[in-house]
């Protein structure tokens, strides 16, 4: 039966999968024995052996994109073109093998556009197509098309939509997780260029309606859930009329987890969890206008329990909603602190990694809204992240994050954390040269600025990575620039020329350059 063959493991995707780890070890190098084959497969006059030519196209994607380069313009063309044909299962893997390719589709310099929109009006007509199969592969298609595509959707967003809600319309079950998915992906890749009336308008209602419908033990409330998440993220205030009811709902579930211990713990788990995502959407996106949903709600008090949970999820998503909450409507959290900022200190174990990184940039927010207040706390917090800094194999976002929460620690209460410097300044110099320019690396590198100046012989053993991560700086702000000029003068100062000579010769040439030409020494 087809619901089988869906999921059962079989020969022929054993072999394309060993087609593809084949493809990725010996790249290019197959092509010459491949395409002889591949050719004659592609333009069968048996449907059957097509659609195998078309899986194995799909297949050697990744591995031999670059050998492929110079077929792709004709392949791509062929591939669209197969979209349309009588053979469902032709239809159907033609959307994967496609999806294969789409960053070379969205990305390609030569012929930006050539291909992306011909694909993309094509696939929005296979998401409508008679055949569930091809449905499902059309819309799983697009979600990928999206993400690689990102702003380059904004122009076509109408027909888009006008799509995705007729498929609403049209779906069964299994197919609508596809198309949440599709929908939720188009938001975190459009953003705010989706909170227009007219989008609003034609994408909320079926949302809703189905919102309405479901029952709150009903599991096919996860995928909503998410989906609205990202689309509150992405229209901001244009969430506003949904925000109550939404925002009541999602309290409820809370609840209705915390006091029902009994029961298919799990399951139940995971409507709290998905509940506090959608939480912390509506925080992201709403800012400022959830402070007066939150003062009418219990939710603080029902985060202390979520923080305090035994399953590492939930607090995952407490701590990632704690932090939001802490930047859109701090006063609420403020009363708050004396029971969050122990459970923090307490959740700083690496091996946790998505729980850790959440309390550390959770802690990087609150001691920015509390300045000095977090004092207390630091010495414990800071054994934490020095430890975490200095591991060997920690994820890059934990690194960043941690560096990030140690230069905020220092930008409120530097004399603690400047005493440390020499135990953190090369790992922290390392984990932030890489991240772009923003606001979060703005106030970390303010509190590093300051902790040189109280404490300048902690760095003078690791200066050259102090300036290379002062250079990796596109466009410091001024206040920020300021710093960085003054802390360079300095140390040239206290080096004296000829010191400061000897030890500018050893610097890469691009860094010597760049701090001439933007700090002048």
């Amino acid at each position: 039966t087809n619901a089988d063959q869906a999921t059962e493991w079989n020969l022929r995707k054993c072999s394309a999968a060993a087609l593809d780890v084949l493809s990725n070890v010996f790249r290019e190098t197959i092509l010459p024995i491949l395409l002889p084959i591949l050719r004659e497969m592609l333009f069968h006059t048996d449907w059957q052996i097509k659609e195998s030519g078309i899986l194995v196209l799909g297949a050697i994607a990744e591995g031999c994109s670059h050998g492929l380069t110079p077929h792709l313009p004709d392949l791509v063309d062929y591939l669209i073109k197969c979209l349309n044909e009588i053979k469902p299962l032709v239809r159907s893997i033609t959307c994967w093998t496609l999806s294969r390719y789409s960053t070379w589709i969205v990305h390609n310099e030569a012929q930006q556009n050539r291909f992306l929109i011909p694909l993309m009006s094509e696939l929005l007509k296979r998401i409508l197509d008679t055949n569930k199969k091809v449905q499902e592969a059309a819309c799983s298609a697009f979600a990928t098309l999206e993400e690689e595509a990102c702003i380059q959707m904004v122009p076509y967003l109408k027909q888009i939509l006008e799509t995705l809600v007729h498929a609403f319309r049209k779906y069964q079950a299994k197919n609508l997780l596809i198309l949440y998915d599709a929908i939720g992906t188009l938001a975190d890749s459009v953003g705010t260029h989706l909170n227009r009336s007219d989008y609003i308008e034609l994408l909320m209602p079926p949302l809703i309606e189905r919102w309405n419908l479901l029952r709150n033990d009903d599991k096919d409330l996860f995928p909503l859930l998410e989906c609205l998440s990202s689309i509150a993220t992405a229209l901001q205030t244009g969430f506003l009329p949904y925000c109550e009811p939404v925002f009541g709902r999602c309290i409820l579930l809370v609840q209705q987890t915390l006091e029902n211990n009994g029961g298919d713990a799990l399951t139940d788990k995971d409507f709290m969890i998905v509940a506090l995502d959608l939480l912390s959407g509506l925080a992201e996106g709403l800012g400022s206008h959830i402070d007066s949903l939150v003062e009418r709600s219990n939710l603080l008090l029902l985060l202390e329990r979520c923080a305090r949970d035994p399953m590492a999820e939930v607090r995952q998503s407490s701590f990632a909603l704690l932090g939001d909450l802490t930047k859109a409507c701090f006063r609420h959290v403020h009363k708050h602190l004396n029971i969050f900022l122990p459970l923090l200190t307490e959740n700083l174990d690496p091996h946790h990694v998505s729980v850790c990184n959440n309390a550390i940039w959770a802690i990087g927010e609150i001691s920015i809204q509390i300045g000095s207040e977090i004092q207390p706390f630091v010495s414990i917090i800071l054994e934490s992240l020095i430890s975490i800094i200095n591991r060997n194999n920690t994820p890059k976002t934990l690194l960043e994050n941690t560096a990030i929460t140690i230069g905020r620690l220092g930008l409120v209460c530097p004399n603690d954390v400047s005493a440390q410097l020499v135990r953190f300044i090369r790992p922290w110099c390392v984990a932030l040269r890489n991240i772009r320019d923003n606001e979060e690396k703005d106030s970390a590198f303010r509190g590093i600025c300051n902790m040189i100046i109280l404490n300048p012989l902690g760095v003078a053993n690791e200066f050259i990575f102090v300036c290379d991560a002062i250079a990796s700086w596109e466009k410091p702000p001024i206040e920020l620039h300021a710093k960085f000029r003054e802390i360079l003068q300095r140390f040239k100062q206290e080096f004296g020329n000829e010191q400061w000579k000897q030890l500018t010769d050893r610097f890469p040439l691009p860094l010597k350059q760049r701090l001439q030409i933007h700090y002048g020494v």
